[in-house]
C-alpha cells in the first residue's frame, strides 16, 4: 500500500484535554512553509489562541522547534511561550532568559563566520535558494529552488568536515548541519521533567524527520503522537493533514462539538 494511503488511514487526534502537556513543532506544522524562513510571523489571532490554551494548561505548552529561541519570539510576539530551539540545543520556561546551552562541540566563531560565507558563494547561483544561519547551526533551504539541491547537499558534504561532531540533519527541502546528540525527543524529556509539564500527558505535533524522536518520547510516555501530512514512515499515532488543520485542531476543546480535518 502507497505511503499516502498509509498516511490517510491514521486517525485524527482526540480534542486537548485540561490534563495534557502540549508541545507544538512550528515550521509545516503550526505555520505553513514559506519560502524565507525569516519572513514568518504568526497572526494575532493564532497568537493570542495558544495563550488562551498555555494559560488553561497552567502553562504547559512548549513550542519545539529548529529555529532558535530569539526567532519564534520574533515569530510569536508579543507571545513569550516556553520554547525548545535549535532542536533542542536551547530550551527555557515561559517568559524566561533561555536556559544555558546543551553541550556542543567546540565552537570557533571565525571559522563558523567562514563557512557560512563559503555556503553563500556557493549557493549564489540560486539566488532564490536560502542559506540560513542559526548562529549553531546552518540550513541549506531549496524550497523555492528545486534545482539547487544537488549544490546544496554538495556543500553540505563538504562541509560536515570542517564540523568535528556535527550531523546532517534531512528536513523537508532543506540539510541542515547541527551538532549531534540534541534533539526534539530529549527537549520534551526535560519539559516532562518539571513543573508546569510534569505528570501530565505528553501531546506532540510535528510534521518532518526531526520531529520523530519527539514521537518516540510521547509514545514513551503513552502520550499522543501527531504527524502533520503525508510524510512516511512515521512512529506518530495520530494524523493532520496540514497546518491549518493542526490550527482548527487547537480551536477544540472537549465538548464543543467540532472536529478536527484528518
Amino acid at each position: 500500500m502507497p505511503d499516502a494511503d498509509i498516511a490517510a488511514r491514521l486517525p485524527a487526534p482526540p480534542p486537548l484535554s485540561d490534563d495534557c502537556a502540549l508541545f507544538l513543532d512550528v515550521d509545516g506544522c503550526l505555520l505553513d512553509f514559506h519560502d524565507d524562513p525569516a519572513s514568518v510571523r504568526a497572526e494575532p489571532p493564532l497568537v493570542a489562541r495558544l495563550d488562551a490554551i498555555a494559560r488553561r494548561l497552567d502553562g504547559a505548552l512548549a513550542l519545539v522547534s529548529g529555529r532558535s529561541i530569539a526567532s519564534l519570539d520574533r515569530m510569536f510576539a508579543p507571545g513569550a511561550f516556553a520554547a525548545g530551539g535549535l532542536h533542542g540545543l536551547e530550551r527555557r520556561a515561559a517568559g524566561s532568559m533561555p536556559a544555558p546551552e546543551a553541550a556542543v562541540p567546540a565552537f570557533d566563531r571565525a571559522a563558523w563566520t567562514k563557512l557560512v560565507a563559503d555556503a553563500r558563494a556557493w549557493m549564489a547561483g540560486h539566488p532564490r535558494a536560502v542559506v540560513e544561519d542559526k548562529q549553531r547551526t546552518l540550513a541549506l533551504h531549496w524550497r523555492a529552488a528545486p534545482e539547487a539541491e544537488g549544490d546544496a547537499r554538495a556543500f553540505a558534504a563538504l562541509a560536515l568536515a570542517r564540523l568535528p561532531g556535527y550531523q546532517l540533519q534531512p528536513g523537508n527541502r532543506v540539510l541542515e548541519l547541527r551538532p549531534a546528540g540534541a534533539d526534539k525527543g530529549g527537549a520534551i524529556a526535560a519539559f516532562l521533567s518539571e513543573p508546569p509539564f510534569a505528570g501530565r500527558t505528553p501531546v506532540f505535533a510535528g510534521d518532518d524527520l526531526t520531529d520523530e524522536p519527539g514521537f518516540a518520547l510521547v509514545n514513551e510516555r503513552a502520550g499522543i503522537s501527531i504527524v502533520v501530512g503525508d510524510r512516511r514512515p512515521t512512529q506518530a499515532a495520530y494524523r493532520l493533514a496540514d497546518p491549518a488543520g493542526v490550527r482548527r485542531w487547537l480551536e477544540q476543546w472537549p465538548g464543543d462539538g467540532r472536529e478536527a480535518s484528518a
